[in-house]
């Protein structure tokens, strides 16, 4: 008898993952209706109106402190907290880079939350990366 090994299939899934999913859908939407170029509030906020329309829990702007050694010496306002679990920033820059990469896992730190998202509208395609903490 050959005893084969057990694969836990759970531990291979995507944190947040039908979630993640959703949220670029919205975003992919809303690229392809308002088309790509404009500035990154009106994608925030065409953000907003999707998930309304497809029951999606979110928060546009709420303050997060940030402190520094007990100190509060700041305030991070993220552009949307979906599902109280993902931090969402809305970008229109030419290209995704380490800068952006950096803060939104700065802003994972500040918010206390495990899942980031960067949709960046610039381009006619949605270019996108998923963080995790």
């Amino acid at each position: 008898m050959v005893l084969e090994p057990r694969i836990d299939t759970n531990k291979h899934k995507l944190f947040l993952k039908d979630e993640v999913y959703q949220v670029v859908g919205c975003a992919m939407e809303v690229l392809n209706t308002l088309g790509h170029g404009l500035l990154e509030k009106p994608y925030e906020n065409a953000l907003v109106v999707d998930f309304k329309l497809h029951n999606i829990p979110f928060k546009q702007q709420p303050q997060y402190d940030v402190i520094y050694k007990s100190v509060k010496v700041g305030v991070y306002i993220p552009d949307l907290i979906v599902y109280d679990q993902i931090v969402v920033d809305t970008k229109t820059v030419e290209r995704i880079t380490n800068i952006e990469r950096g803060q939104i896992l700065n802003y994972l730190k500040i918010t206390n939350l495990k899942v980031g998202l960067i949709l960046n509208f610039k381009h006619p395609k949605l270019e996108w990366v998923r963080f995790v903490l």
